[in-house]
């Protein structure tokens, strides 16, 4: 986990953002590479709320301030990343030879329009992704985290509302009999390798009424060097992403690691309650894959 892209929306969020990314980069002496797009104003108006009641001059006016705004979120993102790389000592490289071996690293890029589309072509071309939770228009679609998520092909690492101490003491793994957690624990070995301690979690379902299923995993992860613990929970009426945010309290966990779950044909549009919680409101860092 070498290179890690991190996306820079020009907004006070973005200092836990770099925090979160640099708890990830630290252990792998990883690249960050710094991304800020600005959309151009009429596609920010396409995801600013009352724009499109605009009329005449008033369209004008609106275009202007979007605009404005635009430029504004791009000068802030880059002032936020510039006294982050002043703070912590980081050096600015594009490519591997130009730094140092052990010496953290980072890059700035800018981008014009298509917003989108330049963020996914960033994000298949990283590690991992570390993005925040959208808390007010910026003139990106407000399910960015879920396009990236199912579009990228790429774990995403989604910040708090605080800054983490750490991503790799304590990582609960939240395990489920699907393709999308095998490839959430896949992508997510490199830090489980290096965690203090990591913990499966299963909840019990009519496909798993024993615990045989994730002490079996367990077993697996001991031959890639990986001493996990289990808990297996029973089947319960509160719902599950309470129950494992509960057990992320009790463990002080720094990290969540799960699969990202839709329902049915349209799976790529509607993801599950579990999933929509964590990808909106988790109290930690959450380790994500589609």
């Amino acid at each position: 986990m070498r290179s890690i892209l991190v996306l820079a929306g020009g907004r006070a969020t973005d200092g836990v953002v770099f925090e979160t990314a640099l708890a990830a980069a630290k252990p792998f002496h990883a690249h960050l590479e710094f991304l800020h797009v600005r959309p151009d104003p009429a596609e920010a108006a396409l995801y600013t709320p009352h724009v499109d009641f605009a009329r005449g001059t008033g369209v004008t006016g609106a275009l202007g301030t979007l605009r404005n705004q635009g430029k504004a979120r791009a000068a802030a993102a880059l002032h936020r990343f510039e006294a982050l790389c002043e703070k912590e000592a980081i050096d600015i490289a594009i490519k591997p030879d130009e730094i140092d071996i052990g010496r953290r690293c980072a890059s700035w890029s800018e981008e014009h329009h298509d917003a989108v589309l330049k963020i996914m072509h960033f994000a298949r071309h990283n590690d991992l992704t570390v993005i925040g939770r959208r808390n007010r228009s910026n003139g990106l679609p407000p399910d960015l985290v879920e396009r990236v998520l199912i579009g990228s092909g790429r774990p995403l690492l989604i910040a708090p509302v605080q800054a983490p101490r750490s991503v790799t003491r304590t990582v609960l793994v939240c395990w489920k009999e699907t393709a999308e957690s095998a490839r959430a624990l896949a992508a997510a070995m490199p830090l489980l390798a290096i965690a203090r301690r990591v913990v499966l979690v299963t909840v019990e379902e009519e496909s798993e009424k024993t615990p045989e299923a994730i002490c079996h995993l367990a077993q697996r992860l001991a031959w890639n060097g990986i001493k996990a613990e289990t808990k297996w929970l029973r089947a319960s009426e509160q719902p599950v992403e309470v129950r494992l945010e509960s057990l992320a309290f009790d463990l002080d966990a720094d990290l969540l690691v799960m699969g990202g779950y839709g329902h049915g044909r349209l799976r790529e549009f509607v993801f599950g309650g579990c999933t929509r919680h964590f990808l909106e409101q988790a109290g930690r860092p959450v380790f994500m894959m589609h």
